[in-house]
């Protein structure tokens, strides 16, 4: 550090230093602290290959897989001008305009978010998205948007890829000037799943915005309208799009399902434009939404509302790229696809043969198919780095008429299914999951309502109670935190109301909230956020630490002390990241422009006394040493003591999780019903409560403890 110091230092440059310069500069001995990337990232590799990444879920690769091919493009030539562009010159009102008039079938490609949400658990990294986005600039162009953000994909990239989703924006907006982004805004829950203050949604979102969102599809899990004024005020004082959704669910079609009819979604349309809706979508979020129903829908709300319509569905029944060919026929402006590779079954229909199947007609997209299709290449290669999320059915299924769920929920739910080791039981746990819904009222699901349904079959299917013996069940009953929460009003309020001798069974005593529960909430001083984010990071924190932090403390907080541990991880190859390099592979890492890494893997010791292993690297030609603890040779895994179910005194897990509070101390006394833990399992938090009144004699289990079902959790007396 010394030496460049002098060798930036202007005297010294100019050739007119002399000694005296080291006397006469004390700057000279203020050292910058070095940022020692390459050692940090290097440890992080020796600790995947040593003990895993616990995002890989034990995935292990048999041989390197090559890296991808990127889509080829003209480096010398500038991205041309897109619907970006056009947003800029024309405005939010007079583009809604423009997109009315449209003749063609304009696309939105959900590749870079619902896709790979939908299909791969929300795995894909920014690396591979960054790897295609000057093709994706360059030769289609012709996009309406690219969905991008939002959605699962905000948590998802602090809590299992350890990247700052607000980097994905930057970094992409900058690869990607000329077309709109979109994202899927959670009206009150923003990103997250509880209810935000107003000035939290409004601040989201403007500093959305500022960071390069251009389209916000703004939507409320139970189509509850007051839960979305807030946002829709925010974004239409942005440059950005306000696109007002309509989660759709039931049949149209079935005079049979009355409560979500033609009438009602028309009705909801209007009043989203009166709103102040520049756009409607209807999100059709489980593929719900038949061909000829997609027809009379698209149609009657072209002739009752004035502005664009832009259709979202999944594939989930195989069928549903019909309905974006009939909605289509009946005029709809826009239409949601991803790649071909990426598309089918959960994810949305195929982009691919969409547009081939409108060329040649007043719809044609515009689109290149053979682009497309090459596209499809590069990401039918990078799909197999996410072989072990990609869980999802190979093939469309009638089912989805049955259970109802979205399609990440459904991802989502299988995983935390196989989790628990309740894989096998997966028809019975779709079938409840449909019970629970008529429990609930037969309510729009969609995050984050459609995870309380998930949630709460979860909950019965693993204390074997049936959906129709919930209002039989005593009160005190641990219900999940998200059930209580959501049927005491914390999300708002569905079509008809919450079935109130469920509420009596689930709140007790509480009284539930019957308007908009951000109603109730004091708006938050970002200035004394700031504060108290600065006393746990210890740095100042920026913008952007600042609404992580509001939308998920604790991952926030848990992602700055994985980067400071290992730094920027999101700069290695996907392989790299998710199993390590094999003997004498060789990866090279751009951690900024200018600068690469060339890593090369060449060995890793044995266990000494204190179980630590050395893992040996080449780095740029100079072999660099990590010592890395091998968390299998330290200890032999603890076996827990097993809750005795006839001893009321013992309270054991009701299922495996990992401990995530205790609210219990030894001495405490508790009543029957008092709250003791709490266990999460896939997001699904679940409270433990006494089961009789007594004094805590012993507790088991520390914050962040793995349980299996059954483990002594606490001892009373």
């Amino acid at each position: 550090p010394f030496l460049e110091n002098v060798i930036e230092n202007e005297e010294f440059r100019s050739g007119l230093a002399t000694t005296r310069l080291i006397d006469t500069t004390p700057a000279l001995f203020e050292f910058k602290p070095r940022r020692d990337r390459a050692t940090r990232l290097t440890n992080f590799l020796g600790d995947v290959m040593v003990n895993g990444n616990p995002n890989s879920k034990g995935h292990v690769l048999d041989a390197p897989i090559p890296p991808a091919i990127r889509p080829h493009f003209d480096q010398a030539q500038d991205p041309p001008p897109g619907t970006k562009q056009k947003l800029h010159e024309l405005g939010a009102e007079k583009f809604a305009e423009w997109v009315r008039d449209e003749k063609r079938l304009l696309i939105t490609d959900t590749t870079f978010r619902d896709a790979h949400q939908s299909l791969l658990a929300t795995r894909v990294r920014t690396y591979d998205m960054l790897a295609c986005a000057d093709a994706v600039a360059r030769r289609t162009p012709e996009l309406f948007s690219l969905e991008m953000w939002g959605g699962a994909t905000f948590d998802s990239a602090m809590r299992f890829l350890k990247e700052d989703p607000w980097d994905r924006l930057r970094q992409l907006r900058e690869k990607v000037p000329n077309i709109c982004f979109q994202m899927l805004f959670r009206g009150s829950n923003a990103v997250g799943y509880s209810n935000y203050p107003d000035n939290v949604v409004r601040g989201f979102v403007k500093h959305a915005a500022e960071a390069g969102m251009d389209i916000f599809r703004v939507f409320d899990s139970l189509n509850y309208t007051p839960n979305l004024k807030a946002a829709m005020e925010a974004v239409r004082d942005t440059h950005g799009v306000c696109e007002g959704t309509i989660c759709y669910s039931g049949d149209i079609l079935d005079e049979r399902r009355d409560k979500y009819t033609l009438k009602y979604y028309v009705d909801l349309a209007k009043e989203l434009v009166q709103m102040g809706a520049h756009m409607i979508c209807i999100k059709d979020m489980a593929g719900l939404c038949r061909p000829y129903a997609a027809n009379k829908l698209v149609k009657t709300l072209r002739e009752e509302v004035a502005v664009p319509i832009h259709f979202h569905t999944h594939d989930s029944s195989g069928i549903n790229a019909s309905s974006i060919l009939q909605a289509s026929d009946a005029g709809v402006d826009i239409a949601d696809a991803a790649i071909a590779s990426l598309s089918g079954s959960t994810s949305q229909p195929n982009l691919n043969s969409i547009v081939a199947a409108l060329e040649n007609t007043d719809r044609d997209t515009g689109l290149d198919r053979e682009t497309l299709d090459e596209f499809s290449d590069y990401w039918e290669h990078v799909r197999k780095f996410y072989r072990p999320f990609d869980t999802s059915p190979p093939f469309g299924s009638a089912e989805v008429y049955l259970h109802e769920m979205p399609g990440g929920q459904f991802t989502n739910l299988k995983e935390q299914a196989n989790a628990m080791g309740l894989g096998a039981r997966w028809p019975e746990i779709a079938r409840t999951y449909a019970e629970v819904n008529e429990l609930f009222g037969d309510i729009i699901k969609v995050t984050p309502s459609s995870k309380v349904v998930g949630d709460m079959t979860m909950f019965l299917i693993t204390r074997g109670i049936k959906p129709a013996d919930v209002l039989n069940l005593p009160a005190g009953t641990p219900f999940p935190e998200s059930v209580i929460d959501m049927l005491a009003g914390g999300l708002g309020q569905p079509m008809g109301g919450w079935p109130a001798d469920v509420q009596k069974v689930v709140l007790g005593d509480k009284e539930p909230v019957t308007d908009r529960p951000g109603k109730y909430a004091d708006p938050v001083d970002f200035d004394e956020v700031a504060a108290e984010l600065e006393k746990k990071i210890r740095r100042k924190p920026t913008t952007d630490d600042v609404f992580s932090y509001l939308m998920y403390p604790q991952v926030f907080l848990e992602y700055v002390t994985f980067k400071k541990s290992f730094s920027d991880v999101s700069v290695l190859p996907t392989t790299a990241y998710f199993y390590g390099l094999k003997q004498d592979e060789e990866i090279t890492v751009d951690i900024e422009e200018g600068k690469t890494l060339f890593i090369k893997h060449l060995h890793i010791g044995n266990p000494d006394e204190a179980g630590n292993r050395v893992a040996v690297f080449e780095l740029n030609g100079v072999p660099r040493h990590a010592s890395i603890h091998d968390k299998s040779s330290a200890t032999i895994k603890e076996v827990r003591e097993q809750a005795d179910p006839e001893n009321e005194d013992q309270v054991g897990a009701p299922m495996p999780g990992m401990v995530s509070a205790i609210a219990a101390t030894v001495g405490e006394k508790v009543e029957e019903g008092d709250n003791l833990l709490t266990l999460e399992a896939m997001k699904m938090f679940t409270t433990i409560t006494a089961p009789k009144a007594g004094t805590v004699d012993a507790v088991h289990v520390v914050t962040g403890d793995s349980v299996e079902s059954k483990d002594l959790l606490i001892t009373l007396r």
